[in-house]
């Protein structure tokens, strides 16, 4: 019975590179098209929800300063200032919602379950969807 004295060695080739190469490259034009779809600007739309019912629905540009909301017997204090927003006091005992940080970009919330306040960022175009279902 014949018996290899050496192991098959398995070397590279220019298609695997080449391979390589193009998920590598697919993968940075997702990385960028994702990025500048989200990116900051004037397209979104706060929304801001207390228990279920929306309380205030305005564009990120003209969202600006601090704007106070009452919910469920707590009090939470929301700024807005250069395209970001963040819950800057909180009156629960948690206080996820203001370690959470600021937002800037659609589709980021801001959720504090004690007061049942949600701070969302929204696409202001009817066409760009968060989510596909089907």
């Amino acid at each position: 019975m014949p018996t290899r004295s050496s192991p098959i060695k398995y070397r590279p080739t220019v298609w695997d590179a080449l391979i390589a190469a193009a998920i590598i490259a697919l993968g940075l034009l997702a990385a960028v098209l994702f990025y500048t779809k989200n990116a900051r600007g004037g397209s979104a739309i706060v929304t801001v929800s207390v228990a279920g019912e929306v309380a205030e629905r305005a564009a990120l540009s003209q969202f600006d300063g601090d704007h106070v909301y009452t919910g469920n017997g707590y009090t939470l204090t929301v700024s807005a200032h250069d395209g970001e927003i963040f819950v800057s006091h909180s009156d629960c005992g948690g206080q996820d919602c203001v370690h959470t940080g600021a937002i800037s970009r659609i589709g980021q919330s801001i959720v504090c379950l004690p007061a049942q306040i949600v701070i969302r960022l929204e696409s202001a175009s009817p066409g760009d969807a968060d989510v596909i279902v089907g």
